[in-house]
């Protein structure tokens, strides 16, 4: 059984960072995409980024370039999130979610999703 499990987020200043962990489990497949969505309260949800095991590609959207990376550990099967210069505008509840066989970008809505860990930017 496939899950994913978010972890790392929690209350930071303006200016600050934090680390998001999602863990997967569940699966042994090669060729996967791993997104990182948010949903602020009162707002829909949006993609922040994602890793491709296919073709090796990291995509940002711009209201994080710059400011996120997203990483991968093979060996551990686990995806990170580094987000720095955090903004009050970044407070959300982060979710990773997985897409087997598909690179980042191909419009395949991803089939596994974390519970979600909470993010708050704030002074």
């Amino acid at each position: 059984q496939v899950q994913l499990v978010e972890s790392g987020g929690g209350l930071v200043q303006p200016g600050g960072s934090l680390r998001l962990s999602c863990e997967i489990s569940g699966f042994t497949l090669d060729y996967y995409s791993i997104d990182w969505y948010r949903q602020a309260p009162g707002k829909q949800r949006e993609g922040v980024s994602c890793i491709s095991t296919g073709d090796g590609t990291a995509t940002y959207a711009d209201s994080v370039k710059g400011r996120f990376t997203i990483s991968r550990d093979n060996a551990l099967n686990n995806v990170f999130l580094q987000m720095n210069n955090l903004k009050p505008e970044d407070t959300g509840v982060y979710y990773c979610a997985l897409t087997l066989y598909s690179d980042c970008g191909e419009g395949v809505p991803p089939g596994y999703w974390g519970q979600g860990t909470q993010v708050t930017v704030s002074s």
